[in-house]
């Protein structure tokens, strides 16, 4: 998520739980018979760029940080889906960076760790669009890293996973203050199950977290981890790739990837674009509840990786990212069950 990143060691309990697959045959490779739509939307107002982080607070969405392949920005801006324009608002005040992580819990926004281009980063902001204003907050209670993974559960955010000259799989919840002057804290939770792992994937369903694949070593993990916060444990969903003998996953080999986004549109949520060897345009959609992947049109203009995406309004939004040096502000909104259109 650019994301929200995605662009996320300690003695845990991990409850690993293998789910039966579900008996169904997955639609074929080509595009033609694939459902979804990409459409062009408005663009992103600010400049080009990739390893940015994003955030809903309300109607609004706000896209800021990231890189490209000479500079990085601390500049935030703001998308309102109704009036259809991007609005600059108030620059972060610590240090330009990308690769940093993002989430909002209730009406204020968090932007936090991530790489200034010397050094990697572990403070962490608050920003309030009513006043337009930032709060320096409680540094990140892990070790300063890029290219983790965040998300919020029941008012409480939680960032995972990362890279900080080792790949990481550790998992830290942040409590909010009471009021403004008070920094929240951090508290060590449970780390992710399976390998570690940075430029992982993550979204929530039904008062869970999800952590998908993701590259550790320079391999991309071929898992999805379910996260309780309650009983504070994960487990393990059915892997990623062809691993059975049935024929639910023979086209799965295309899921996998890090470096892409997710975003949530009604009972489903979407994995589109990043990286795997390559660029990977290949669309899939999961459905939490049955645990089963669908593939879907795939991304239909550039192929990209370090895109940011969000959701407004029960609609999916991805926006800038990289392909090779070239960087992009263009955007795209997926209506899924639409069927192709070209260059609309």
């Amino acid at each position: 998520m650019k994301r929200t990143y995605a662009y996320w060691v300690g003695a845990s309990l991990i409850i690993t739980s293998l789910v039966a697959a579900p008996s169904c045959t997955k639609s074929t490779d080509d595009d033609s018979e694939l459902v979804g739509n990409w459409k062009r939307s408005d663009d992103f107002e600010g400049n080009a760029r990739s390893e940015a982080v994003s955030f809903v607070i309300g109607d609004n969405a706000y896209v800021g940080t990231g890189s490209t392949n000479t500079e990085r920005f601390k500049d935030l801006w703001e998308y309102n889906v109704t009036r259809r324009y991007w609005v600059q608002k108030a620059d972060l005040p610590g240090a330009a960076r990308s690769s940093a992580v993002a989430f909002a819990i209730g009406s204020k926004g968090y932007v936090g760790t991530g790489y200034d281009g010397v050094q990697r980063l572990s403070d962490f902001w608050e920003y309030d669009p009513s006043g337009d204003t930032w709060t320096q907050k409680a540094g990140f209670g892990g070790s300063a890293r890029t290219d983790a993974s965040a998300f919020t559960i029941d008012g409480n955010g939680y960032v995972a996973c990362g890279y900080d000259g080792n790949w990481l799989k550790d998992l830290w919840e942040y409590t909010p203050g009471a009021g403004s002057a008070d920094p929240g804290t951090w508290t060590k939770k449970a780390s992710v199950g399976g390998s570690k792992r940075s430029a992982a994937m993550s979204f929530t369903f039904g008062g869970k977290a999800y952590i998908c694949a993701g590259v550790n070593n320079g391999e991309v993990q071929q898992d999805l981890w379910q996260y309780d916060p309650v009983a504070d444990t994960w487990a393990e969903k059915t892997k990623i790739y062809n691993y059975s003998d049935d024929s639910y996953d023979d086209d799965w080999g295309t899921i996998a990837r890090h470096n892409a986004v997710v975003f949530t549109i009604g009972n489903y949520v979407y994995l589109a674009t990043g990286e795997n060897g390559s660029i990977n345009s290949t669309t899939w959609r999961y459905d939490p509840v049955n645990d089963s992947w669908v593939e879907k049109t795939g991304f239909e203009q550039t192929g990209r990786t370090g895109a940011v995406a969000f959701t407004i309004s029960n609609r999916g939004f991805v926006l800038t990212g990289r392909s090779g040096t070239l960087m992009m502000d263009n955007m795209y909104e997926f209506l899924p069950d639409e069927e192709q259109v070209d260059n609309d």
